[in-house]
């Protein structure tokens, strides 16, 4: 599969471990939305990892003064859950950026035409220029979600180049759609997996997220 944009698949054996948790179908749903956390922690730790903003200094230790690296309190960041699913991510993605803002996005799926819609947007009218944005999508299939994400988040004045995606399970049709419209995008999944059934799941996939981590 030729992509524009650069999709990491990390190889880390604790990403590979909660991913195999989710992955089960007897994991109950308690452990599931933990495992989803884990995922959301490891996986924007390395999505960060060349793209959080620093600034140098120096600060003073007990014994002299030494050069400082501090994360740069002026570059805003935030974080888009798309909801309800992106949720379960939240936990893990807030641990390791606290002091991001966070904007819920509620997009359904209809499951007859697998057409995406929004029911809730709290997206600012425009976000402050610099802005960095991780959005946190448990899985990439479709895509109609989150190009409609991409679309309402890069429509407020956010670079396309500015914003990362954390997933659990890609696949390719969604991979295809936002190559072809976003070639700067930097996306992190657990997994690549091989495409979609006929109900526009992904398979083996990991089920409907959002059920599972809430018990509906």
């Amino acid at each position: 599969m030729s992509l524009q944009l650069r999709i990491y698949v990390p190889e880390h054996p604790l990403i590979k471990h909660w991913l195999a948790v989710a992955r089960d179908v007897n994991t109950p749903s308690v452990l599931f939305k933990s495992a989803i956390s884990e995922l959301g922690r490891w996986l924007t730790y390395e999505a960060i990892r060349t793209w959080l903003p620093t600034t140098e200094t120096s600060v003073q230790t007990p014994l002299t003064t030494c050069d400082a690296t501090f994360v740069n309190p002026e570059i805003p960041m935030g974080v888009v859950p798309i909801l309800r699913a992106g949720l379960a991510l939240l936990d893990g993605a807030q641990s390791i950026l606290p002091l991001a803002s966070i904007y819920h996005l509620g997009l359904s799926r209809d499951e007859s035409t697998l057409e995406a819609s929004c029911y809730l947007n709290n997206l600012p009218e425009r976000f402050p220029p610099q802005t960095k944005i991780l959005i946190l999508e448990p899985m990439l299939a479709t895509g109609g979600s989150i190009m409609m994400a991409m679309q309402e988040i890069t429509s407020r004045g956010v670079d396309p180049a500015e914003i990362r995606i954390v997933s659990v399970v890609a696949a390719p049709p969604a991979l295809r759609k936002l190559s072809e419209a976003y070639t700067d995008l930097e996306i992190y999944s657990a997994i690549i997996d091989e495409g979609l059934n006929s109900k526009g799941y992904i398979v083996p996939g990991l089920g409907d997220a959002g059920d599972r981590a809430f018990g509906t």
